[in-house]
């Protein structure tokens, strides 16, 4: 991604051929599956889920050697129209517990075994306020993009994406308004704990925002609407779709913010499952609009990425069962 210099021609890049599942491996796990010792279809999703990695890393019987979590985190101008009830200080407190090893994320990847790194975007230089302007100009937008991009190790076998940020809940709600329609209310919950009023006053901050930057393509809302955080996540999500590396999202934040990407291409999230439900309002309506159907469902809406890291245990699990269990004939059952 570092020829990129405007957005337009990011634009043209994903209208190219991009690397897909390889319809001969899937065929080969789903032979497979149907050859261990267990009835047909007995380990319902599990299956599905093994024969989604096999597909990505062409490999009929794979594995999870490397495991990478990235937490991209952003501060936002629109915290200047009152919408969050914590200062943006925190979002840097935050990144200091993570790297110290003290959040929900440090733990929970941890036991999946994933290697978590934290990168934070200019935390000293929040976005703009998108009810006075675009959120980013282009160029921050796409540096945002490439510093995402770069962080995923091409060596990974899966990629699990989280993040911080104040404010990014109305980020979120807007950027989901922004490409898949509706009503700011459609699209608003508590975040880091709004109340009533607090969710009113996110909608009407949203129609704002949405009313002076109306008809603009979906990448060109990611800058204007967006944050660094979620730039960086479509980076990420981009540059593991080249390295054929399945992502695991996280809940409502992570999935807004490719939801630019949803719009602007078919297929372009194919590579992408959504870790968990997020107990936010707008995430169910979010992906049933892309497609997508979450793992977990665990009324959390934490962020940080936690949800895809539990998802990432589901993940090996399915995959243990699929590379370890033994054939009928293997058994000598049959």
């Amino acid at each position: 991604m570092t020829d990129l210099t405007h957005l337009s021609r990011l634009e043209d890049i994903l209208t190219l051929d991009l690397p897909s599942p390889d319809p001969a491996t899937i065929e080969g796990a789903r032979a497979r599956q149907a050859e261990l010792t267990k009835p047909p279809g007995s380990l319902g999703r599990l299956e599905d889920l093994a024969a989604f990695v096999a597909g990505w890393r062409a490999c009929a019987r794979p594995r999870i050697a490397r495991a990478q979590a990235l937490v991209f985190a952003g501060n936002h101008g629109i915290c200047a129209q009152g919408v969050n009830p914590f200062p943006q200080a925190v979002t840097a407190l935050m990144v200091a517990n993570f790297e110290a090893g003290g959040a929900a994320i440090n733990q929970l990847c941890r036991v999946a075994g994933a290697d978590l790194t934290v990168v934070p975007l200019d935390l000293d230089r929040p976005t703009q306020d998108f009810t006075q302007g675009p959120a980013m100009t282009e160029a921050e937008c796409l540096d945002a993009l490439k510093r995402g991009a770069a962080a995923v190790d091409p060596e990974a076998d899966v990629l699990i994406l989280g993040e911080m940020g104040i404010g990014n809940s109305t980020i979120s709600a807007a950027l989901a308004l922004a490409v898949c329609g509706g009503a700011p209310g459609d699209w608003v919950g508590r975040g880091t704990g709004s109340d009533a009023e607090g969710q009113a006053r996110k909608a009407e901050v949203i129609a704002r925002g949405l009313a002076r930057h109306a008809g603009l393509s979906p990448l060109e809302a990611l800058a204007a609407l967006g944050g660094r955080e979620q730039a960086a996540i479509c980076g990420a999500v981009l540059a593991a779709r080249m390295a054929r590396i399945p992502v695991i999202l996280d809940g409502y934040i992570c999935t807004a913010a490719v939801a630019p990407l949803h719009g602007a291409g078919a297929g372009l999230l194919d590579h992408c499952l959504v870790g968990h439900l997020s107990a936010e309002p707008g995430h169910a309506r979010l992906c049933a609009a892309m497609g997508k159907d979450p793992i977990l469902s665990l009324s959390m809406a934490l962020g940080e990425g936690t949800g895809a890291a539990l998802a990432l245990g589901v993940l090996r699990g399915a995959l243990a069962c699929h590379d370890g269990m033994a054939t009928f004939a293997e058994a000598g059952i049959g």
